[in-house]
């Protein structure tokens, strides 16, 4: 967490916006100008009515009590007027600002989140980072929307009738605002007082939507194993959590309030009583004393509001924190300048060179590992759950950083490859397949958004998935929910095997792409699979060994390392570890060497 001031640091992101911030401002201020200035018309109307003359008219030739009574309303009037049109003005100014700043700080932030790698989403929870892209950017909005006004207006309402104060009466207007420095020195005191309080409420209410946000992920698992009354108790004690650390924040700053009002009531009586005394002794008129007695609540009593733009304040800047400090989340896999073609490749053997990675430190899952995958041809990765077969997939996608050798694709080393580059040369069919909340064509065409009609009916065909899409209620127009959830595993799968068919990539990866669909279907699938990676450089991960049977060449790993490669007729006869697993899956019966 950064150590300097969360409003400072709002400040650097907001130069952009200088202009719209200005304009505000300036309004605002006018808009108090003319909200100040009935009082003083006031004061000098009943100056105008006891003394029967007015002293700042008469050079203007305006001579009598009711034209001058006229040009008072008239000016009241103007005045009028403007206070409303200014009002109109910063409203709209700083609203249309806050709705600015909310969206393009969203839009940063979660365009931000997209370039950080797996390995942060892995330390922190969805429900988290959700919290930060909605709550704290609208806790920031709704600061901008009025609290931001609140504050410029009450250092106007402070400067203006401290300096007409001291116009009319200085011996005087010293008074009024003896309390000042109190309320002002107090207020920044309370408000550091409270900035703990508000972070630790914006960290528990995150707590909060993570795990709300995992239980409705997994709801499923919660009816299956008939744990609502558990999910509940936890739900019920973050919620607590979160109530309690907003309790404690709340018996502060709802303190603040009484106690400016003392302060408050000390400014008042002064004015009252010892501008009385001023009028007596005839050295201070009774339209000036008016004056002074109204506007000395107009600048006193909208301090007790500060209690609580301090409180939207602190929230705002406390929820300003946790925005800039995801934007300040440094990129750990930077993008390199060369650029590929996807059209135009057409080697794309890969080659791996003493590559090692761990997920966490001194605990490698691939060490040293070196291999290679010609180009057009497909290669197999097989071997026992933990080996490291999907690891090598997620290194090559650079969706982690290997920690030392190198990956070299067209004999390019890939960090020194643009990363959308070479993303966008990968197919990628993950075990894990996700779906967006849309329709069936729209899951397809994911990544190909400019593919016709027709060309997203072709791959489906060839993935085996047309026929059950033209049986479901809307058929390609079907929404599939949330993550897929209205599909079964393997329709899931097949629409994921067509979205990879319909980008056509150079590189096809398929990660236990047949894993979970039926003995049927994965010998369809496989059909389409022998036509879809000729001529494309393939790499197969399966634990079902007879998906990758024709395979080019085999490459079987444990513990991180290869420790066979070849042919599945020469790695059967070699009556190893590949051996073992056909056997224990075909049922045959080899002898298998350890």
């Amino acid at each position: 967490m950064s150590t300097v001031h969360p409003f400072i640091r709002l400040t650097r992101y907001a130069r952009k916006y200088h202009l719209q911030i200005w304009t505000a401002t300036t309004c605002s201020i006018l808009n108090k100008f003319f909200d100040l200035a009935p009082p003083v018309l006031i004061g000098a109307a009943i100056d105008l009515v006891l003394q029967k003359e007015n002293f700042w008219a008469n050079p203007f030739g305006v001579q009598g009590l009711a034209a001058q009574l006229f040009v008072l309303s008239a000016i009241s009037g103007v005045i009028w007027a403007l206070e409303s049109i200014f009002e109109y003005a910063y409203a709209l100014q700083w609203r249309n600002l806050a709705q600015t700043v909310q969206h393009d700080l969203r839009l940063d932030a979660y365009d931000h989140l997209q370039e950080l790698e797996l390995a942060f989403f892995e330390e922190r929870s969805s429900g988290g980072l959700m919290s930060i892209l909605s709550d704290d950017v609208n806790q920031l909005e709704r600061f901008l929307d009025g609290g931001a006004n609140e504050v410029i207006q009450v250092s106007a309402t402070i400067l203006l009738i401290g300096g007409a104060f001291f116009v009319i009466t200085p011996n005087v207007a010293w008074l009024a605002v003896l309390p000042m420095p109190f309320i002002l020195w107090g207020s920044i005191w309370f408000q550091k007082f409270l900035a703990p309080r508000y972070a630790q409420v914006r960290e528990n209410v995150g707590l909060l939507n993570g795990q709300l946000s995992n239980n409705i992920g997994g709801i499923t698992t919660i009816k299956a194993f008939v744990t609502e009354d558990y999910e509940h108790k936890r739900i019920e004690k973050e919620s607590n959590r979160y109530r309690q650390s907003n309790r404690k924040a709340i018996a502060y700053s709802a303190a603040f309030v009484p106690l400016i009002r003392i302060l408050i009531f000390v400014g008042f009586i002064a004015i009252l009583y010892y501008g009385g005394l001023e009028v007596q002794a005839q050295r201070l008129s009774v339209g000036n004393y008016s004056v002074m007695v109204y506007l000395i609540q107009r600048l006193l009593w909208p301090l007790t509001r500060l209690g609580e733009t301090l409180d939207q304040y602190q929230r705002a800047m406390a929820s300003t924190n946790r925005i800039l400090d995801l934007l300040d989340t440094p990129i750990a896999i930077h993008s390199g300048s060369q650029v590929l073609d996807p059209q135009a490749q057409s080697q794309s053997d890969i080659q791996l060179k003493n590559v090692t990675f761990g997920y966490a430190a001194n605990f490698p899952i691939v060490e040293n590992l070196s291999l290679e995958i010609a180009a057009n041809k497909t290669t197999a990765i097989v071997g026992a759950t933990g080996s490291g077969k999907s690891t090598l997939v997620k290194l090559l996608l650079r969706l982690y950083e290997i920690q030392s050798g190198n990956i070299f694709l067209d004999r390019i080393d890939i960090r020194d490859l643009e990363l959308r580059s070479l993303r966008s040369c990968i197919g990628w069919v993950s075990q894990d397949v996700f779906l967006f909340h849309g329709s069936v064509l729209e899951n397809i065409a994911y990544g190909s958004f400019g593919a016709t009609v027709e060309q997203i009916v072709e791959a489906a065909k060839i993935a085996e998935a047309h026929e059950f899409i033209q049986d479901l209620p809307q058929g390609y127009d079907t929404i599939v929910g949330e993550r897929g959830q209205k599909l079964s595993g393997g329709q899931r799968q097949r629409i994921a095997i067509a979205r990879a068919v319909l980008r056509n990539p150079p590189i096809l990866i398929l990660d236990e792409a047949t894993s979970a669909v039926d003995n049927e279907t994965e010998a369809a699938i496989q059909k389409s699979l022998d036509r879809i990676t000729k001529n494309r450089t393939t790499i197969a991960i399966a634990h079902r060994l007879s998906t990758i049977r024709n395979a080019d060449r085999i490459y079987v790993m444990d513990r991180g390392k290869v420790v066979e490669t070849g042919t599945h007729d020469r790695l059967v006869a070699e009556n190893g570890i590949y051996a073992g697993l056909w056997s224990l899956q075909t049922g045959q019966t080899h002898e298998v060497m350890v």
